[in-house]
């Protein structure tokens, strides 16, 4: 989660919690912004002059947007917007700041816009901070029941570009937006049916469908430690008020929030200890645990039609928070629209990093360049220069741009996933095996890390000692958990093994990964936890390319060396995410299980672009537990925001790979580079 103040720059490094807040002064101000003040840019205040406005909307609300106008007026220029609800005011000696006087160090999405010159628009959702209105989280696009003050984004968004077109001089009459997570949701929301002016949106990281994978559900299993840690800071508020003045942090009062989510166990616990402002926003989102009415209306995938403007989807293989919500927005985006350009961009980043980091690592795991600068020199900014200025970019932009990790190399495809990559199943075998070779009758005896025999391999789970996410004590969601070392759960009993053999060459997977499986439980309800992890040679470097650093056994990113013998034997977390077994036939209809039937268990684990080099091996790992990151299954059949103590009970999971039953991984692979 990303709180907006301490020095701002402070909570955006920490920021590793999950939210439509990931940037709560919305990464696309850049850390820089963090430091601002009077003297922080002189030649921005040189070059630019800010002006405040409250413009109105057609239902009399008026909106606080902040414009920054370009002081060399033998010119036009384009315009370009960011709508957020962390504030269009100037994070700035550790408070925010309203008034003209007052500058960030950047007011662009990089420098290089600021140095050719755009008109920057930054506007205070309806609701919030110095906007009137009403503020409702995920504005619903078609709400029958939409109450007094409560508005529609796309409405919200024409109205302003009325305005701004009639009062602003030396515009060009076009206009681009965009923004990061939230202010992500807030440019897809701001382009359906759109003003014609809209010629270029970037909605990056965008929060789409809360419960369908990105900050509140994944697998219909909620991600309990990032949206406590978000909803105990992001609440509502009285406006229009330029409060708060910084954002607080939640004492968990230990120094593992582990500790602390296990001592509570039961989520009425958990909401006991947070103010009642705290959890007028949480609780509900707690309590509709199914994909009912509640989330259904604030999808605003169905509704991304009438788009005028080209669009360039952006997200992060790494991004604890909206991995989801860019593929799901350019799926849509190409579904209902046709005509404009639709791209994406995806690179090794966490939320928001390709705004402000130069992304050549996370955690141990080097990426072997400046991913993040190359991004907004030679993706982002070309992209909003061709459609706001019509200058024609050195090389065509591809509709798919994505980087591929463990090669660590940029790929362009025609389309996402790519038409080369073709279907495959990694199947469990015995011994822990995993092979691309469904098993047969009588396969052998197997073994995992739990008890096995030639058709199954099982293991007990118990919800008071679940399987953590992170092998550290922490009270926040660690950015680098999407690339941590897993050696910590693969020695636990509760925590089942499969591997290759070393690979003799390289394995590229390129898209969707679907766990099917095969299980039984001997309770009425189990989560399934599958993570894909590419494990490191035990001599490392092995390779040839790829992560070496050469001489002196390390390889090196932004200046800080991590010794080859941390990455010796390293289990890379690619992707991981859990399955609530009970919404196994739709995330609607939640169902019990029969406990020691067998059933089928098919899911979405996400999206991936990764090489598993030479030298290396595919490990999968699973479990029934991810916690805190994932709130506790009692592992019986009740509605879990009402669960109590005694509903808690182990269980014992039974993974099946028999030739009846042969559990795996569905990738898509792509043929030889």
């Amino acid at each position: 989660m990303i709180r907006p103040a301490l020095s701002l720059l402070a909570a955006l490094v920490a920021l590793a919690c999950a939210h439509p807040a990931a940037f709560a002064a919305d990464a696309s101000t850049s850390a820089a912004s963090a430091d601002a003040n009077l003297e922080a840019k002189p030649d921005l205040r040189a070059r630019y002059t800010k002006y405040e406005y409250r413009i109105p909307m057609r239902d009399g609300a008026r909106l606080f947007t902040v414009v920054y106008v370009p002081k060399d007026a033998s010119k036009t220029y384009p315009f370009l917007v960011n709508r957020t609800p962390y504030s269009s005011g100037v994070q700035a000696e550790g408070e925010l700041h309203y008034g003209e006087d007052w500058f960030p160090a950047q007011i662009g999405p990089s420098k290089a816009f600021e140095d050719a010159g755009y008109i920057f628009v930054k506007q205070d959702v309806r609701g919030r901070y110095m906007s009137e209105g009403k503020w409702v989280e995920m504005t619903p696009h078609l709400n029958p029941q939409r109450a007094a003050g409560e508005g529609q984004e796309s409405q919200d968004m024409y109205d302003t570009m009325e305005w701004l077109l009639k009062h602003v001089p030396n515009n060009n009459g076009k206009a681009g937006i965009y923004g990061i997570s939230y202010p992500g949701f807030y440019t897809s929301a701001s382009i359906i049916d759109s003003h014609p002016s809209i010629k270029a949106a970037s909605p990056q990281a965008p929060v789409t469908d809360l419960y369908m994978g990105d900050d509140s559900y994944h697998g219909g299993a909620f991600m309990l430690a990032a949206n406590f840690g978000f909803y105990a800071s992001f609440t509502e508020q009285q406006n229009p008020t330029p409060l708060p003045k910084t954002w607080g942090q939640f004492d968990y009062g230990a120094a593992n929030a582990y500790d602390f989510f296990l001592d509570k166990l039961t989520m009425s616990n958990i909401l006991a200890t947070l103010t009642p402002q705290q959890r007028a926003l949480l609780a509900p989102t707690i309590e509709h645990d199914t994909y009912d009415e509640f989330w259904k209306i604030r999808a605003i995938a169905p509704h991304l039609k009438g788009v005028k403007a080209a669009v360039l989807s952006v997200g992060g293989w790494f991004d604890a928070e909206d991995p989801q919500g860019p593929f799901t927005t350019y799926d849509a985006i190409k579904r209902y629209n046709k005509g404009n350009f639709n791209g994406l961009a995806i690179g090794p980043w966490v939320h928001g990093g390709w705004a402000r980091y130069d992304g050549k690592k996370l955690g141990d795991v080097s990426f072997d360049s400046a991913t993040g600068e190359y991004f907004r020199s030679h993706i982002q900014f070309p992209f909003f220069e061709e459609h706001l200025k019509g200058v024609k970019p050195a090389d065509k932009l591809a509709e798919v741009t994505v980087f591929e990790t463990g090669s660590n190399v940029w790929r362009q495809y025609g389309a996402w996933p790519p038409v080369q990559a073709k279907a495959r199943t990694l199947y469990f075998g015995a011994n822990g095996a995993l092979s691309w070779q469904q098993p047969g009758a009588g396969a052998g005896t197997g073994t995992g890390t739990g008890t096995s025999t030639a058709d199954y391999d099982e293991y007990v789970s118990d919800p008071r000692k679940p399987v953590p996410f992170v092998a550290y004590p922490t009270t926040d969601v660690p950015q680098e958990y999407m690339v941590s070392d897993q050696r910590f759960a693969a020695t636990r009993p509760d925590v089942l093994v499969y591997q290759t053999p070393v690979l003799d060459e390289d394995v590229t997977i390129a898209g969707p990964v679907n766990p099917k499986l095969f299980v039984s439980t001997t309770g009425t309800d189990a989560d399934w936890v599958v993570k894909l992890i590419d494990v490191y040679p035990q001599e490392y470097p092995a390779h040839d390319k790829a992560g070496d650093g050469g001489a002196g056994g390390e390889h090196r990113a932004n200046d800080v060396a991590t010794p080859a013998s941390t990455m010796a034997g390293y289990q890379m977390l690619v992707r991981g995410n859990p399955m609530r077994g009970k919404f196994r036939h739709g995330f609607d209809k939640p169902e019990p299980f029969a406990p020691g039937k067998v059933e089928q268990v098919d899911y979405y684990l996400g999206q991936v672009n990764h090489t598993f080099r030479r030298g290396h091996r595919i490990m999968v790992q699973v479990q029934s537990s991810w916690f805190p990151l994932v709130d506790l299954n009692p592992q019986t059949f009740v509605h879990i925001p009402s669960a109590r103590p005694e509903d808690f009970k182990a269980a014992t999971q039974r993974v099946y790979h028999a030739a009846a039953t042969p559990s795996g991984l569905q990738v898509l692979v792509l043929p030889s580079h």
